[in-house]
C-alpha cells in the first residue's frame, strides 16, 4: 500500500538503527526503570506471570494515509474486544496499544521503538503503508518482536533485495505482483480485452510494481499494450495524458494508484468519452473515491481487493454484522477486515506458541496453515507472505458489488 514519502531502504534502516540506539540509551537503567506488563526484549523476566499480554499497533491515524491506518485500527480493536470477551489468550486479557505514526516514515520508526522499548509489546501490527513499514523492519528483526502488516504490499517488506527473508516480519495482504496478475487475467478472461492501456503513478513503487506485473501477464497471453501513460501523485489535471490513452483506442484501461488521484482520473476519463472498463487494485479502496469520481462515472469499473462485504460466506457476514454493531452500522472496508485478520493471525500464533517469547511467536507464525480468516483460508509461505484468494469488486451506482473470487 501507499508510501507516504519516497523512501530509500538503506536510508530508512540507518535512521531507524540510530534512533533505536538513542531510545535504548534513554530507557536503560535507573531505579525508575520498571518493566511494563506484557512483552520484553530480553532479560530474565518470566512473561508467563504477566497479567495482560500487550500487542501494539503502529498505524497512520493522522496524515495523508489516515484512511488506511484508521481502518486497520478499527478492525484490530474489534478483534481484541471479541477475543477478550471470549477469555483472552490462555485466560489473559490482551492490552491493545495503537500509536499514531502520522503517515511519516521517521515517525513510524519512532513509534516502533516506543512500542518495543517503553510499552514492552510482545508483537505489533505494522503500518498500513509500504514505506512506513519498511522503516520499522530493522527494529523488529533486531529486537525479535514479530510484526504483521495488514496492507503493506511491497515485496521488500518481507524479502530483501538479496533474497533473504526478514525473520520477524509477516503480512496478511497479498503482494503487488499478485494483484497485477489478477487484473491481467480478469481483463482477458472475464472482459475479453484484446488491446489494453496502462495509466500508472510513476512516483509510486506500488503502482509501478502493479503495472509491471499486469503488463507481463497480458503480453504473455498475446494481448497488445496500446498505450502506457504516467502521472505523478498529487496531480489534479490528467486530460493531456488521458487524450493519449483515448487516441490509442484500448478496450480496457488498468489504473494502478491511490484513490485521491484515481477518483479524478475516472471522472475526467468519463467526461472525455472514455467508456471502456477501468480497473485498479486495493489502493482504490476508500469511500472518498466515490466522492471524487461520482457514482455514474464509476460504473463499469473494477477493483481488486481483499474481500467483499457482499460475499455470502458465513464467516464474512458474521464479521460484517459484528463490525456494524460496534461502529454505528458502518459497513467494513478492506482495511477494517485486514486489521481484524492481522490481530487474529497474531493471537492464533501466540496461542499455538504457548508463550509470549518473540522467537516462539515467530515460529508459530511461520507454521500457520489453513487458518480460517475473513479474507480466506490463510497459510504462510516460505517468504512470510500469505497464500489466500483475492476478490474482484465492481462499482455499480457508487456501490461496491461482489464480482468474483480468484485463488492464487
Amino acid at each position: 500500500m501507499r508510501e507516504s514519502k519516497k523512501l530509500k531502504k538503506f536510508g530508512s534502516l540507518l535512521v531507524a538503527s540510530s534512533l533505536l540506539a538513542g531510545v535504548l540509551a534513554g530507557c536503560g537503567g535507573g531505579d525508575d526503570a520498571k518493566p511494563s506488563a506484557g512483552g520484553s526484549t530480553g532479560g530474565d523476566k518470566d512473561k508467563t506471570k504477566e497479567e495482560t499480554i500487550k500487542i501494539g499497533a503502529n498505524l497512520e491515524l493522522s496524515g495523508s494515509a489516515a484512511s488506511y491506518g484508521s481502518g486497520i485500527n478499527l478492525g484490530a480493536k474489534l478483534a481484541v474486544d471479541e477475543i477478550n470477551a471470549a477469555g483472552g489468550i490462555d485466560g489473559k486479557q490482551i492490552e491493545y496499544i495503537p500509536l499514531d505514526n502520522k503517515s511519516e516514515n521517521a515517525e513510524a520508526a519512532t513509534m516502533a521503538m516506543k512500542l518495543i522499548t517503553q510499552e514492552k509489546v510482545v508483537a505489533m501490527i505494522a503500518p498500513a503503508t509500504s514505506g512506513n513499514t519498511v522503516a520499522t523492519v530493522t527494529l523488529a528483526n533486531e529486537q525479535k518482536i514479530p510484526m504483521v502488516t495488514g496492507s503493506g504490499t511491497a515485496e521488500s517488506i518481507t524479502v530483501n533485495d538479496d533474497g533473504t527473508v526478514n525473520p520477524y516480519v509477516f503480512r496478511t495482504c497479498f503482494l503487488d505482483p499478485f494483484q497485477g496478475t489478477v487484473a491481467g487475467n480478469f481483463a482477458m478472461n472475464d472482459l475479453g480485452a484484446k488491446n489494453v492501456a496502462i495509466f500508472a503513478d510513476s512516483s509510486s513503487d506500488y503502482a509501478k510494481g502493479l503495472a509491471a506485473s499486469f503488463k507481463e501477464t497480458v503480453e504473455k497471453a498475446g494481448l497488445k499494450v496500446v498505450a502506457e501513460e504516467n502521472y505523478i501523485a498529487k496531480d489534479t489535471d490528467f486530460k493531456t495524458t488521458l487524450t493519449n490513452v483515448k487516441k490509442a483506442n484500448p478496450d480496457f484501461v488498468f489504473i494502478p494508484g491511490y484513490y485521491e488521484e484515481v477518483g479524478l482520473i475516472v471522472k475526467q476519463a468519463r467526461e472525455m468519452g472514455i467508456t471502456v472498463p477501468l480497473m485498479g487494485a486495493d489502493g482504490w479502496d476508500s469511500p472518498t473515491l466515490v466522492d471524487l469520481a461520482g457514482e455514474k462515472a464509476l460504473n463499469n469499473t473494477f477493483q481488486i481487493n481483499h474481500y467483499s462485504a457482499k460475499d455470502p460466506e458465513s464467516i464474512i457476514q458474521d464479521f460484517v454484522a459484528a463490525f456494524k454493531k460496534a461502529n454505528g452500522d458502518k459497513a467494513p472496508d478492506a482495511f477494517n477486515v485486514l486489521g481484524y485478520d492481522s490481530m487474529h493471525f497474531l493471537v492464533d500464533a501466540i496461542k499455538r506458541a504457548g508463550s509470549t517469547d518473540g522467537e516462539a511467536i515467530k515460529k508459530a507464525l511461520e507454521g500457520t496453515k489453513d487458518l480460517k480468516l475473513v479474507t480466506g483460508n490463510f497459510s504462510v509461505d516460505e517468504n512470510h507472505n500469505p497464500i489466500k484468494p483475492a476478490t474482484v469488486l465492481e462499482y455499480k451506482d457508487g456501490k461496491q458489488v461482489f464480482n468474483s473470487k480468484v485463488n492464487p
